[in-house]
């Protein structure tokens, strides 16, 4: 049975790798671009204007590539623009924000025991903190200020640090954690919509128009390109943070992303350390020593108190949708199957050796907890056989049944 549940997650599924799938494409070329710049070599019979060139073995064939530090004397028949990467991304990553964290808002992005908020309140402080984002980084790197990159990279790390403690005061760990990247990620699409392109495009116009290009957007559009870079590697960590509860559901969760930022200026450091480096290639060994710490200290901090003496035992107030399914016919049954297959793992202390979490931060202890994960317990366990997995999985045919009646009863309610 096809029913409105099946397709939404179809649909999330579906823009989900249209995200992931854009976002492989603007990281490579993000990385390759920043790798080729840095390699960049000089030579004696460079053509006018060329500021460095490059030999490189790839699939079977040579390539050689020469950079031009501001532009050719005449504009190419073929140029090839890198942007459309970039606004996908983020358009579908909006697009998951939206899904997942709005229309999901009860379950992902409120949760009472922070901030009990409206709905339509906290869908505000979401999409305001993007905006705030930007427009704050932005007036930065065009003020005075912005003029020694390294001051302006220290303060937008100040910036990120009070942003993850403030969005883990607002939101559920899970969502701050997620809006965390989100925030960083606006800057990032931003800086291709409102600057890199946009200089680019002056750049070709005084081509056209048989002007000479002002070095300076060049200049500008290099910058921004380089924060990306130092920015790529937290967003990806902060993107894929909702499946490790170690990271969003510890008390210091707020912490552990701010580290995770640095780790992730040790890495890039490194690596563009190499490509900047003479034959035969090598980078500071010194970022590696670094990175580990910073990952040992993650961890000591994921092993904080996770949760308080009480989490996930009160029941907590349902919306009336989620009241339906409290009143919908089989609940009790419902309930006894949960927690007989279920509430070994997904409780405060799992019973299940290798577990020091629930999974994805899911409990399943009260009926509070079951009704307001009732979607997902239909799909993983009613529609699918993906709960219980593996050695675990002792759910009759009959008890995958009654979660599908269940579901279908409170959602037509």
């Amino acid at each position: 049975m096809l029913d409105a549940t099946i397709l939404w997650a179809w649909t999330e599924f579906a823009v989900r790798w249209l995200h992931v799938i854009t976002a492989i494409a603007w990281i490579g070329s993000s990385f390759y671009f920043i790798a080729l710049d840095l390699g960049l070599r000089k030579a004696a019979d460079l053509a006018p204007g060329v500021h460095g060139e490059e030999w490189q073995v790839h699939g079977g064939g040579f390539y050689h590539i020469q950079k031009y530090l501001v532009a050719p004397e005449r504009l190419p028949d073929h140029l090839i623009w890198f942007k459309w990467e970039s606004y996908v991304t983020w358009l579908s990553g909006f697009a998951m924000l939206v899904l997942v964290y709005y229309l999901g808002a009860d379950l992902y992005l409120i949760d009472p025991s922070v901030l009990d908020l409206p709905l339509w309140v906290a869908i505000a402080i979401s999409v305001g903190s993007l905006a705030f984002g930007w427009l704050a980084y932005n007036a930065m790197c065009q003020s005075r200020f912005g003029d020694d990159n390294t001051r302006l990279m220290v303060l937008l790390y100040v910036i990120l640090v009070v942003m993850a403690w403030g969005y883990t005061q607002v939101f559920s760990g899970r969502a701050a954690l997620l809006h965390l990247g989100a925030f960083t990620a606006t800057i990032m699409s931003a800086n291709v919509f409102f600057i890199i392109i946009p200089n680019q495009t002056i750049v070709v116009g005084d081509l056209k128009a048989g002007r000479t290009p002002d070095a300076k957007y060049g200049k500008i559009a290099k910058q921004r390109s380089t924060h990306n870079n130092y920015l790529t590697l937290p967003v990806i960590f902060l993107m894929l943070s909702n499946h490790y509860p170690l990271a969003f559901a510890s008390e210091w969760n707020w912490l552990i992303a701010s580290l995770v930022f640095l780790m992730g200026v040790t890495i890039r450091h490194y690596f563009n350390s190499f490509h900047a480096s003479d034959f035969p290639k090598s980078g500071p060994r010194w970022t590696w020593a670094a990175t580990l710490l910073l990952f040992l200290a993650i961890v000591g901090l994921s092993l904080a108190p996770l949760y308080g003496e009480d989490e996930g035992w009160e029941e907590t107030a349902l919306s009336t949708a989620q009241q339906r399914f409290v009143e919908a016919e089989g609940f009790p049954e419902v309930y006894d199957i949960v927690l007989g297959n279920c509430s070994m793992c997904h409780t405060p202390e799992p019973g299940w050796e290798g577990l020091a979490v629930p999974p994805k931060g899911v409990k399943l202890v009260t009926e509070s907890d079951i009704v307001r994960h009732a979607q997902q317990i239909y799909l993983q366990a009613g529609v699918t056989h993906a709960m219980p997995p593996g050695r675990a999985n002792f759910m009759e045919p009959s008890d995958r049944a009654m979660l599908r009646r269940w579901y279908r009863a409170g959602a037509k309610g």
